[in-house]
């Protein structure tokens, strides 16, 4: 690896910290995935979807926004992107656990459907690509009241072939909106692979038709994931519009745990893919660069292990919802009432 390459974190503006911590969370959000699936299995929780895969990209994505600042309106796989935000994963815990703690939804929605006030993060739904005129009516207020966020949404692949997309892409590109769409291709609609979907198309070129630029990015690169995203956020925030940015990646696990993915993919699929995670590439860029070592790396193990023990423990043992509590937040309550 050349002097270059060893230095592409600096180069990109992040210190040996900042990529360290991209590891952190990387390993967090593999593991949370890994232990969510083994908890379904076991009858602990009812229901999981799994972003195993993506987490390179997620996380990239997550740095090169501004926290506290961008609003965001991810979609049901982004466990990495969350944690890198600031989600704990005790709160991922209690999501899945369905628990009246978890602050996305007090356990009323399926886990994936992330939102938390503290973070500007706005709650999704099961209809796919509804965020996206969401994302763009809340970058139009930032224009209108000027404020200097940048709203950031995300969406797979097959979302994409939906009318909400269409609409909001095309309402961004009208009023040129500062906000940033991001596809995370992960090659599979459910069970319906991408080339038919799109056939021999490219999400990022769908751009073009909106007027706005369209980017392909490899999602397995976190840190050319975060020089895109960091780009199109610098390009929003000057107010020059939208960008639209397909990170290619793949989805190593089942669509959920309710899916058998052999049943439309292969094994070899699967295990050639595999060989391209990007977890383990990221890991070894930072062992080149003399930040890691074995040492380090057990370490950080038995620390995620310990973590994700003890967020289990709690959502298990945490209160369910009230049954009375069902209906708060759903009609007009009168003022002073919680």
């Amino acid at each position: 690896m050349s002097v270059g390459q060893l230095n592409r974190h600096r180069m990109l503006g992040l210190s040996d910290d900042q990529v360290l911590e991209m590891y952190r969370f990387m390993v967090q959000a593999r593991r949370f995935d890994e232990r969510a699936i083994i908890l379904q299995r076991a009858g602990k929780i009812p229901f999981h979807v799994s972003g195993i895969g993506q987490e390179p990209g997620q996380v990239g994505m997550a740095f090169a926004l501004q926290k506290g600042k961008d609003y965001l309106l991810p979609y049901y796989r982004d466990f990495a992107f969350v944690l890198a935000m600031g989600m704990t994963v005790r709160e991922l815990m209690l999501s899945i656990f369905a628990k009246a703690e978890d602050p996305n939804s007090g356990g009323r929605q399926l886990s994936g459907h992330f939102g938390c006030k503290r973070l500007n993060m706005i709650t999704g739904s099961s209809p796919v690509a509804t965020q996206i005129p969401h994302a763009a009516g809340i970058a139009l207020a930032a224009k209108m009241q000027k404020k200097d966020f940048v709203t950031w949404v995300s969406l797979g692949e097959g979302a994409t072939n939906q009318g909400d997309f269409h609409e909001g892409c095309n309402f961004a590109g009208v009023h040129q909106l500062p906000m940033i769409i991001c596809c995370e291709n992960n090659q599979y609609a459910i069970s319906v692979p991408y080339s038919r979907q799109l056939g021999k198309a490219r999400v990022a070129d769908r751009a073009a038709g909106y007027g706005f630029p369209g980017v392909r990015v490899d999602g397995n690169d976190a840190l050319e994931v975060y020089r895109v995203v960091k780009e199109a956020r610098e390009r929003a925030a000057r107010g020059e519009g939208p960008t639209l940015i397909e990170l290619m990646m793949y989805r190593l696990s089942p669509h959920s745990t309710s899916d058998d993915d052999m049943l439309y993919r292969t094994r070899e699929e699967v295990e050639e893919n595999r060989a391209k995670d990007g977890i383990p590439k990221f890991r070894q860029y930072l062992i080149e660069c003399g930040l890691w070592d074995d040492e380090k790396e057990l370490r950080l193990q038995e620390e995620v292990k310990q973590l994700i023990q003890e967020a289990t423990q709690y959502a298990d043992k945490a209160p369910a919802p009230k049954p009375e509590d069902t209906l708060r937040h759903v009609f007009a309550q009168p003022v002073g009432e919680a």
